[in-house]
């Protein structure tokens, strides 16, 4: 009975395949097969075969099948890549049309607008008697002016500070807004939103990407959190 030498086999396997073995371990040149090398690899293993043990065609056809269906995946990934990137794209550039627009987010700081005057949202959880807002300067907490709006309905109510002083203006003054409601239970804080200008825009690291904009003194939040804009 003759006995084949697994080194000899192996070597006239590599020697078919155009490699070439060195003393001691060798590193790949590459981490991955090609549809060429996965082809030369197939026709190298029929050619050497044991005649008496043939490799069985559901085998063949299970090995082509399987490589058709990692290259059919590698290519899927590779088109997802490329319209994830497209995607963050076209997201920058959405957000680069808020620029020098205002954004309404959750605080109580605001600053007059390019028409000189501020604007907010409140959330009324339910009918108050009495909605009043104060504005104060946010250095010196020193009281500006105070808006009285009367009873209202529950749910968004916006209100804004119109005739704001000039000496406001020219100074570009950070104002603080307290809102004071009464819904039948004592007067109460109520926390409003108001909108502050835009001042740029730009996608944070890590796998998710998040377009932010960089919100005057706020600094940067997820556009997907901002709530309205004008």
């Amino acid at each position: 009975m003759t006995t084949i030498d697994p080194n000899s086999a192996q070597a006239a396997l590599f020697e078919k395949l155009g490699i070439t073995r060195q003393a001691g371990t060798q590193k790949a040149a590459k981490d991955t097969l090609g549809q060429s090398d996965f082809l030369k690899l197939m026709t190298t293993q029929l050619q050497n075969q044991d005649p008496f043990a043939p490799m069985d065609n559901g085998d063949f056809i299970a090995q082509m099948a399987q490589f058709s269906t990692v290259t059919g995946i590698q290519e899927v990934n590779n088109s997802i890549g490329q319209l994830v990137e497209e995607f963050d794209q076209a997201r920058i550039a959405t957000a680069s049309n808020l620029l020098g627009h205002s954004v309404l987010v959750p605080g109580n700081i605001g600053r007059a607008d390019e028409e000189g005057q501020l604007h907010g949202v409140l959330d009324l959880p339910e009918q108050t008697f009495m909605t009043q807002l104060t504005y104060y300067d946010a250095e010196t907490n020193e009281k500006l002016f105070s808006d009285d709006l009367g009873p209202m309905a529950a749910g968004l109510v916006g209100f804004s500070w119109e005739e704001i002083p000039q000496d406001i203006l020219d100074l570009n003054k950070r104002i603080k807004i307290e809102a004071l409601i009464d819904s039948g239970n004592g007067p109460e804080q109520l926390s409003p939103s108001v909108y502050s200008k835009v001042i740029s825009a730009s996608v944070g690291s890590g796998d998710t990407k998040q377009v932010l904009v960089n919100v005057e003194d706020y600094g940067d939040i997820d556009v997907s959190s901002a709530i309205n804009f004008r």
